[in-house]
């Protein structure tokens, strides 16, 4: 019989968690993932749809579900990939907090978490719940987005916040799912923008057209 090593075991307790609506999911988020995975060996990156966003959103939140269902078919050819159902499960705000705690509760102790951001979070994290929590708890990786400048830590974060930061010249995609969204509005395609089972989910699902638009494209995929 195979027993893991204590450094396997010790391996195997690091996780990156990739957080976020996921209203879609796209390249970008993935190319970003594969990236984090790479440069700190680790053995899995998991991808957290948020359950019930604490920050008021410019739009309605798809449903839970449909982001959980389009992070598992975009991720589904990785085997270093993985989809939780944690935040979406648990009642109340989706606390970036909460969900690094009750992570390092299930995986044991010992537990190293990175919980990976884009830049426009990182220099808003003063605003989240228990924000020094989150940074003591575990690696924030920030990593880069047009239009916002991480040089800008230290001013904006504080010294002390700022050198818990890691801050990594990730691949800087210009793909968002705002702009998804508003292609898929627009009639445009969103080929090459995400893998293309969520394409197709959208599709079926009439995500992201106005309510009359979207009840007549599930009507016709059940007819």
């Amino acid at each position: 019989m195979y027993t893991m090593s204590n450094d396997e075991i010790a391996w195997s307790r690091r996780v990156a968690i990739m957080g976020g609506t996921f209203d879609p999911i796209h390249y970008a988020h993935l190319l970003i993932a594969e990236d984090v995975r790479q440069r700190f060996q680790l053995p899995r990156v998991l991808f957290m749809p948020s359950g019930n966003p604490p920050h008021k959103r410019e739009y309605e939140v798809s449903p839970a579900e449909d982001r959980y269902i389009m992070a598992v078919l975009a991720t589904a050819d990785n085997p270093r990939f993985a989809v939780s159902r944690l935040e979406i499960e648990r009642s109340g705000p989706s606390y970036t907090i909460d969900t690094i705690r009750q992570l390092k509760a299930k995986m044991g102790p010992g537990t190293q978490v990175l919980f990976v951001t884009g830049a426009d979070a990182v220099l808003d994290i003063v605003t989240w719940h228990e924000p020094d929590a989150i940074l003591d708890e575990a690696t924030l990786v920030a990593v880069p987005r047009p239009g916002f400048d991480l040089n800008e830590l230290d001013e904006t974060l504080g010294q002390e916040r700022a050198s818990k930061v890691t801050v990594i010249d990730a691949p800087l995609a210009e793909i968002s799912s705002t702009m998804i969204r508003e292609r898929v509005r627009e009639g445009r395609s969103i080929r090459y923008l995400t893998p293309r089972p969520v394409i197709d989910y959208i599709n079926k699902r009439g995500l992201y057209r106005s309510r009359v638009e979207a009840r007549e494209t599930m009507e016709e995929a059940t007819s």
